[in-house]
């Protein structure tokens, strides 16, 4: 029996990893911005409301310019919080299951330890702050919804933390990179395989069931960004000596959206509920680089 699933986005990293890794048993219907803007609810209402055969909604849209939210506010709102609110409202109504991504930056980084999803939550930026209201409002207005938060994204496409160390390898003598910020570094391709996977399993579950609800779910292992920046370096040019780098703190590099350091979230739920716990993050980041390798050799 094959799930469809309407999926918002279909550009991002998330979005064209669940497009590449969809199979027989998924039938994925992406609906870009210029099919539907998120910031128009009304659009996002008629969009779920007449699609044809529709057994789960996944939302991969997301305003993640960080810093930029600072001075951006209503628009970080608009896609983070408010079209969610219009997906979930319009899941409930036609009586569909939700899932959306959130991130490990609801948090302030205070707690010593690891983050479990009952956590207080105490984000330090707009955009932070933009995520948690669209998780509110997601759990709210849909009693059918998983919202998973994730962290440190990393994939073949897009822009994200291993793109921009390549690049900047290329043309920077010295690469200064934070060490005092940590989380559990994480795939997306390994997030698209989780929900493609549990698509139909998620379709037909009641609310109540204890899979709805917050849900972490990272690769296994932590790191610092210095640490997976070395990473990077072993694995994508291992014949290479690794480029000149320096360890800093966060605070030698001031940005507009002050960033917490301790992102690291635990997987409780995802091991004792989903019976799963995602592979190591150097073992998918070594895959993912292989991935990136082979698309430059087809381009």
């Amino acid at each position: 029996m094959t799930t469809t699933i309407l999926q918002f986005g279909a550009t991002g990293q998330l979005a064209r990893e669940m497009l590449l890794r969809s199979s027989g048993g998924v039938t994925i219907k992406a609906l870009s911005r210029a099919d539907v803007d998120v910031t128009d609810t009304d659009a996002v209402a008629r969009a779920i409301g007449e699609a044809l055969d529709v057994d789960l909604v996944f939302n991969a849209t997301a305003y993640a310019a960080v810093d930029k939210a600072e001075s951006e506010p209503d628009l970080a709102y608009a896609v983070n919080a408010r079209g969610p609110e219009a997906m979930a409202k319009a899941c409930q109504a036609r009586g569909v299951p939700m899932i959306h991504i959130s991130t490990d930056m609801v948090f302030d980084g205070e707690k010593s330890g690891p983050y479990v999803e009952t956590d207080a939550t105490n984000p330090l930026h707009v955009y932070g702050a933009s995520k948690l209201a669209g998780e509110q409002a997601v759990l709210e207005h849909c009693d059918r919804a998983l919202v998973a938060r994730v962290s440190w994204l990393f994939s073949a496409f897009g822009q994200n933390f291993l793109q921009m160390m390549l690049k900047l390898a290329d043309t920077q003598p010295l690469l200064k990179i934070v060490d005092d910020q940590r989380a559990r570094p994480t795939a997306s391709g390994d997030v698209a395989g989780f929900m493609l996977s549990q698509a139909q399993r998620l379709s037909r579950l009641p609310a109540g069931a204890p899979e709805w609800g917050l849900l972490h779910l990272v690769n296994a292992g932590v790191a610092t960004r210095f640490q997976m920046a070395q990473a990077i370096f072993e694995l994508a040019r291992p014949d290479q000596p690794l480029p000149t780098m320096a360890p800093v703190p966060t605070s030698a590099f001031p940005t507009p959206a002050r960033r917490a350091l301790n992102c690291e979230l635990d997987t409780v739920k995802l091991k004792g509920v989903f019976g799963l716990t995602l592979r190591p993050w150097r073992e998918a980041l070594e895959d993912t680089i292989e991935d990136l390798n082979a698309a430059a050799v087809n381009a």
